[in-house]
């Protein structure tokens, strides 16, 4: 095989790699790096942005091979972040609905909370 050819397959491989390298990198899951880069500098866009990003980062669990135990584990994170942009729209937003939106989402997810929480407690989580 010439060096030629070998150059060509290694450049068709980068490139190839480069659509799954520039999504992952492009993610900040979990780091406050992404509280810091919200679009816009408003608020409300601020606090999103910080509380999306503690919910990535308290999401980012090590699993145990345990279906239930790690989606009830996950899954309390992600209702605490529900919790907590629900409560930026409560602090920010304007439109009636949405408020009332927020209100219920808050009122569930407390309860689904506790209930995993009483689950974990039960089941050695």
């Amino acid at each position: 095989m010439s060096l030629k050819t070998i150059a060509g397959a290694l450049i068709l491989a980068a490139f190839a790699a480069a659509p799954s390298f520039a999504q992952e990198s492009g993610h900040m899951h979990g780091s406050m790096e992404a509280a810091n880069t919200a679009a816009d500098t408003s608020p409300s866009s601020k606090a999103f942005a910080v509380a999306n990003a503690k919910m990535h980062k308290d999401m980012d669990i090590v699993f145990t091979g345990k279906t239930d135990l790690d989606f009830v584990r996950g899954m309390i994170a992600h209702h605490k972040g529900a919790i907590d942009m629900a409560k930026v729209e409560l602090e920010h937003g304007k439109d009636k609905e949405i408020r009332k939106l927020a209100e219920d989402i808050i009122k569930a997810q407390e309860g689904e909370i506790k209930l995993m929480k009483e689950w974990l407690a039960k089941n050695g989580g």
